[in-house]
């Protein structure tokens, strides 16, 4: 399966547009035309699922660019993927769009055919700067209705940033103007309509919903396709989480009882992999800080082996969670909260600076205790509790409380961090241990740098933990 990055933008012109001249963009470059018919059918559920979360599938027949794709949202642009020409979906794409379609059937729902004459701009070494389309397009949704227009693509080359500034002059004085539309799929399909919320309290909730919602399904797609976006993923499923459990009473329990104990269940596979990264990633890093002769044995080996066997049945489950009923019926909940959040009634803003001061007090009690009793369970439950004043106080910044919620953004942020410090240093120390104890009798191997690795990661943990000490005295100075 091949792929490629697009970066375009796409240019509105009226039925007459000229296309300007594209000679003097770069000096000493050329240009190579040519013209193609294109007729592109695109699948999505019935109800366009895919199209929603920035998918599209289609099956493209022309002079040169006959096959299947499939493009994936990228931060840069679109991530695009090919497929030889075939009669049938082809079932990697499948695989890749099933949590987006959330398990439903694809069908055709739209053609669109282009006349497009090409314009690529070469440089002096024949390198692609930009691809200039001018399209004649018309389409046929699956309902029987038909539109037809006239737009320019531009697609910039593998080195380009930006679309040149002469080149955006140019159109522009010839009548061009920036395409309100992302896609032609999007041009021709009916809009989502935007959800009715009245109250800043309601925009602010499903402004702070929507995006870890988006983040999940990226996910989703990213993980289908081999790639790592865990973390991520992970602390969009925590920042759901702690949205619903700190503001739950102003939501509808009912809707939201039974969604916390799937992201919980979803976080906790994800959790199992991503916790096997980090230790592998930080015990790597204090290998590499110590002196060779400090090393004795196979200890890189050992640790990287224990991790392995940890990691696959992780990962294993984590792909079989994310096959079964239950995982796409929570897709299913969290995308029809994008436009239908759960709310309890009308919202206000009072209502959300109240629930994220409640946080924040709890936040302080269980640091104070965990300061006071320094057992590791308080530590633990006080980042838990910091973690959920910071998310409420993001989302309190979106219901424009920026002065009251930037403060505690910053500190619950910091505090959240040390004490994540120390808890990856009390983990590490224990895995380390136990590992100890089966290498430190093995034939071959020695207890000792296990036991300086040990050491290491105690150390750490208690200065994190003086860390967050220091951090809650100088809170107020």
């Amino acid at each position: 399966m091949e792929e490629a990055l697009e970066r375009e933008t796409k240019w509105e012109v009226d039925e007459v547009f000229t296309l300007p001249a594209l000679e003097n963009l770069v000096s000493g470059s050329r240009i190579e035309k040519t013209s193609v018919e294109l007729t592109s059918t695109y699948f999505d559920t019935p109800e366009l699922d895919l199209l929603a979360h920035n998918l599209t599938l289609r099956r493209r027949e022309g002079t040169d660019e006959s096959g299947w794709q499939l493009k994936v949202p990228h931060p840069s642009g679109r991530t695009e993927l090919h497929a030889p020409l075939s009669a049938e979906l082809p079932h990697e794409f499948v695989e890749v769009v099933v949590g987006a379609a959330l398990g439903k059937q694809l069908h055709a729902v739209a053609t669109i055919r282009t006349l497009r004459h090409r314009h690529r701009v070469l440089g002096p070494d024949g390198e692609l700067i930009v691809e200039v389309d001018d399209d004649i397009v018309d389409t046929t949704a699956a309902d029987g209705s038909s539109a037809a227009w006239h737009e320019v693509e531009v697609e910039l080359g593998p080195r380009i940033d930006a679309v040149p500034a002469a080149l955006v002059d140019s159109l522009a004085e010839a009548g061009a103007r920036r395409s309100e539309f992302a896609s032609k799929l999007s041009r021709v399909l009916p809009a989502q309509p935007e959800p009715v919320t009245e109250t800043a309290a309601e925009r602010a909730i499903r402004a702070y919903l929507s995006p870890q919602i988006d983040m999940i399904f990226a996910g989703d797609v990213a993980l289908r396709r081999g790639e790592d976006p865990i973390h991520d993923t992970r602390v969009a499923t925590r920042r759901l989480r702690s949205t619903l459990r700190v503001f739950g009473k102003l939501l509808d329990r009912c809707a939201i009882s039974a969604v916390e104990d799937e992201l919980q269940w979803y976080a906790g596979a994800l959790g199992d992999v991503r916790d096997c990264h980090v230790q592998h990633r930080r015990l790597a890093d204090q290998m590499n800080k110590l002196p060779p002769e400090l090393v004795l044995g196979p200890v890189a080996a050992r640790i990287d082996a224990t991790l392995l066997a940890r990691q696959v049945p992780s990962r294993n489950a984590l792909t079989e969670a994310m096959d079964s009923t239950r995982y796409l019926g929570l897709l299913a909940t969290l995308h029809t909260w994008q436009s239908h959040p759960p709310f309890n009634g009308r919202l206000r803003r009072r209502e959300l600076v109240q629930r994220a001061r409640a946080a924040a007090r709890k936040a302080d009690r269980r640091l104070a205790t965990a300061l006071h009793d320094q057992r590791h369970e308080s530590l633990h439950r006080a980042r838990k509790a910091a973690k959920r004043a910071r998310y409420a106080a993001e989302l309190l910044e979106l219901a424009g409380k920026r002065r009251q919620a930037k403060p505690n953004i910053k500190y619950y942020k910091k505090i959240q961090r040390v004490l994540g410090d120390y808890n990856d240093g009390i983990v590490s120390s224990r895995f380390l241990w136990r590992t100890a104890t089966t290498a430190g009798t093995a034939a071959g191997e020695n207890g000792f740098t296990y036991g300086l690795l040990y050491a290491n990661e105690r150390h750490a943990a208690d200065d994190a933990r003086r860390k967050a000490a220091a951090i809650a005295a100088n809170r107020y100075s």
